[in-house]
């Protein structure tokens, strides 16, 4: 089993020309979107002065679709930093140049600059967002807990600011070369605040910085003037509002001297500090120093302490005070330090907020859970080392890409000292851990972008159950989190799908009502996400893909209905609906809707009319389960899971009955079969059928197989009633499906091509239906078209449709799509050809199928 295996290598057609020095590294930042942010510089082939300092975008399921920008800065970028939410970028250059860069559209390949703040000639050499209060712990002594509360407890934490009632203030913070701290502050209206303040009385150069925050809100920033004889000095800093101006207060901390200094063998030898790391972003109380020369390395991991302040002897002897205590100072010890190492050339540190309690440590190294308890080093050689974070002993090594598969034991001290002769010229000079801390990016000094694959247990054999609960206990987080489960599914196997579905949905089943409510359709989202990873399985992707827009639908049909008079119960008209329907088990939809009072379904036409294509949707959906129940004997056919999902079942059976009613309203909005007779009741019909299919799988009871006249009349319907062909989801085109083999894929930037299977243009979609508006857009489509990342939704840009029911369904996909995925611009192929693997179903007519068009009420 390896540690670090390469995933994949993506790199550009024609190789920029760099002009980084190389003391300045590329930049590269990873946000809880899995979008990895990087720079390289170009300079133009007709003019060496003309440089471009250039910020590319990549999506880490789509590489090769890479949106590159020409940042405008006037400097070499020298800092990078996402948003808690992962949809802005900070961006800083040796000019003193912030720019804030925010997607333009909700699209990952588009983004535009929307503020910027400046210190004109200032080098900017740390920058950070202010924190907004919210901090995690994850608990691995609780992994086993039915309770997602226990498991992933929410710290006690302040904002950085905070606004009237509260509410964390937006801005970020940044540390200049010349000894300054910067603030920038988004007031409520969108106008910057800004204010800058020496970081001390005596102002000094400033090499190297980095920023973290305290429980109480303040932020501590550490900097070095990049020699290692001189002091790593710590400042607190405190950001308040005054009077409507924004004030900084700076106080020095005890600082420290790398010991490497006082030690008489290296006291000579490594003369600069290269790097220079707060452990986590929110614990300022551990950082991590690395001194180097021409040829090698030296790392320290230091932690800031409470001691107890001696007392002279002269004031030992007098009687203690009652509840007197002794005085205590705050003092910097070392915790540990690596031997000489090469040269290191960039750092990386985990994102999982693991605790690092005794007791937690120890069942992490007990079940051999490794996510988050190592830091990345990266060195002039080309390998790559994991070391614990507070032991620093080596836990994996990775020697480039031209020898990935040459890894080493953790015990193997030999092979990681030893000279590697003749090694790649290639190294990395930016590294950064995804937010679980189970794929590390990197991108060499050539520009090109590898991504590896960092085992949850750093090789070591596990067995097949411990593997699934780490795997388990990481998506579970993800789906708490919200942040994005893409790294987590590197390390899935096929085999191990179906088990991970059903234990994800044993643990969502235990959580309270409440939670289950908020995480409804995230766990359906990463279920469908985990399904595509196996052919065995990707009928059921299907399945909880339709399962999320059902839901979608429904909820926003139910939020149409209102109240008759004001003063109602407690119960909203769509709650009601909800009981009687599962109270009600008679099989006539016209008796179902006497109990219910249908002057709260009263609408006007034109909301109606406008949401005619989800109604349409719901009833090809309906027919299409019902016409496939005599073929669902096994578990590949798509529909599958909905025939023992009683919930779902009864959603449909509600949505049925709100639709007969407004049939009665606006005939129009009624959804059209094709019928072989004219006076076919087809709603009533498909209502007769999926009430009985609802009671064998109703949660009351438990479950049973439809019987054989249920089956029958199944059979014949197809005979009756032409049933659609349904195509949901176009063919996966991204790279985690093809990613099952153990060799890394070589791709390139801008082509689509380069992706085994893939032959198309770099965002070109073959499939004209409008997943989300449930419309066909043609054969050449001409309107904008935008795909999700995630399952590969695709919808129309911008609205056709002017009436506020529909404008309503669709203001809730600007930002993200169904399953929670963001989106990007693609093109639609002229060329219709959907995939079979993600096809829902298929025209199941017989030769009397085909007849007259009756709509429902016929």
């Amino acid at each position: 089993v390896c540690q670090l295996r390469l995933a994949y290598v993506c790199e550009w057609e024609k190789r920029p020309k760099s002009t980084h020095c190389p003391s300045i590294p590329l930049v590269c930042s990873w946000s809880c979107r899995n979008l990895v942010a990087f720079t390289t510089d170009l300079k133009s082939d007709d003019d060496d002065k003309d440089v471009s300092h250039m910020i590319h975008i990549i999506d880490t399921e789509h590489p090769w679709d890479v949106f590159s920008i020409n940042s405008g800065h006037t400097e070499v970028i020298s800092c990078l930093e996402w948003d808690q939410s992962g949809s802005r970028l900070l961006s800083a250059d040796g000019d003193g140049q912030i720019k804030c860069w925010s997607m333009s559209e909700h699209l990952v390949n588009s983004w535009e600059s929307v503020l910027s703040s400046s210190l004109d000639g200032d080098p900017i050499v740390a920058l950070s967002w202010l924190h907004n209060g919210v901090k995690l712990a994850l608990h691995v002594e609780m992994s086993g807990s039915t309770n997602f509360g226990e498991k992933f407890s929410r710290v006690k934490f302040s904002p950085s600011l905070t606004l009237f009632g509260g509410k964390p203030m937006e801005g970020w913070l940044a540390v200049t070369v010349s000894g300054l701290v910067t603030v920038s502050l988004l007031k409520p209206g969108g106008a910057l605040l800004t204010a800058s303040e020496s970081l001390c009385r005596l102002r000094g150069r400033v090499a190297l910085a980095d920023i973290a925050f305290t429980g109480g809100g303040n932020i501590v920033v550490a900097a070095t003037d990049g020699s290692s004889s001189s002091p790593v000095q710590f400042y607190k800093v405190v950001v308040s509002v005054v009077s409507e101006k924004c004030r900084i207060d700076t106080e020095l901390l005890p600082s420290l001297f790398l010991r490497c200094t006082t030690d008489p063998l290296r006291r000579e030898k490594y003369l600069s500090v290269t790097h220079l790391k707060f452990l986590t972003r929110e614990n300022s109380e551990q950082v991590l120093l690395c001194a180097s020369n021409q040829s090698g390395s030296i790392v320290e991991c230091w932690s800031l302490r409470k001691e107890g302040l001696p007392v002279n002897n002269i004031f030992q002897h007098r009687s203690p005070v009652v509840g007197e205590k002794q005085p205590t100072i705050l003092k910097w010890r070392i915790l540990t330090t690596t031997n000489d190492l090469e040269r290191v050339s960039a750092v990386a540190l985990p994102k999982l907020p693991i605790s690092i309690s005794n007791t937690d440590l120890k069942v992490a190294s007990d079940t051999k859970f490794c996510p988050g308890l190592g830091l990345a080093l990266a060195f002039h050689d080309g390998s790559i080392q994991i070391l614990h974070r507070l032991s620093l002993h080596t836990m994996g090594v990775f020697y480039g890409s031209s020898s990935s598969t040459s890894v080493q034991r953790p015990g193997d001290e030999s092979a990681i000292k030893r000279q590697r002769t003749g090694g790649p010229a290639l190294h990395f000079k930016a590294l950064q851990f995804s937010w679980t801390s189970l794929a590390l990016a990197g991108v060499d000094n050539h520009g090109k972008l590898h991504m590896l694959r960092v085992s949850p247990s750093m090789g070591q054999v596990l067995e097949m159950n411990t593997t699934l609960r780490h795997l388990l206990f990481l998506l579970e987080y993800c789906m708490v989190t919200g942040y994005d489960w893409w790294d987590v599914l590197l390390h899935v196997q096929p085999t191990m799908v179906h088990n991970l579905v059903e234990k994800l949905h044993e643990e969502y089943m235990r959580q309270n009502q409440a939670l289950q409510q908020v995480l409804a359709t995230r766990i359906v989202a990463v279920k469908a996400s985990l399904c595509k990873l196996s052919t065995a399985t990707a009928a059921r992707a299907c399945d909880f893909h339709a399962k999320l827009l059902l839901m979608a639908i429904s909820s926003t049909l139910k939020s149409l209905l209102r109240p008759h008079v004001l003063n109602t119960p407690d119960k909203s008209p769509g709650d009601r609906l909800t009981e009687i329907c599962a109270k009600n088990t008679d099989t006539d939809i016209d008796k179902v809707m006497i109990n219910l009072k249908t002057e709260e379904f009263v609408l006007d036409g034109p909301p109606l009319q406008s949401l005619q294509q989800l109604i349409q949707w719901v009833g090809d959906f309906v027919l299409y389960l019902l016409a496939n129940l005599p073929n669902q004997g096994s578990m590949v056919r798509p529909g599958f899971g909905f025939m023992r999902d009683g919930a779902s079942l009864g959603m449909l059976r509600e949505m049925l009955v709100m639709i007969r009613i407004w049939g009665l309203l606006k005939p129009g909005c009624l959804p059209t079969f094709t019928a072989t007779s004219d006076n076919q009741d087809s709603m009533q019909l498909l209502f007769r059928l999926l009430t009985k299919l609802w009671l064998c799988s109703r949660d009351d009871g438990p479950p049973q197989d439809p019987d054989e006249s249920l089956i029958d009349e199944c059979c014949l319907l197809p005979s009756q009633l032409l049933v659609p062909s349904l195509d949901w989801l176009p063919v996966n085109d991204g790279v985690i499906v093809r990613l099952q083999g153990k060799h890394p894929l070589r791709l390139q930037f801008g082509k689509a091509s380069s992706l085994p299977g893939g032959g198309t243009r770099p965002g070109l979609i073959d499939h004209p239906m409008d997943n989300l508006r449930c419309v066909h857009m043609g054969v050449c489509p001409t309107e904008d078209s935008k795909a999700c990342t995630r399952c590969g939704c695709v919808t129309m840009l911008r609205s056709p449709n002017k009436t506020n029911a529909m404008k309503q369904w669709e203001q809730r996909w600007i930002k993200n799509c169904l399953c929670g995925g963001k989106g990007r611009s693609v093109v639609i192929s002229e060329k219709i050809e959907p995939g079979p693997a993600f096809r829902l179903g298929h025209t199941l007519s017989s030769a009397g199928g085909s007849g007259s068009a009756a709509g429902a009420g016929t």
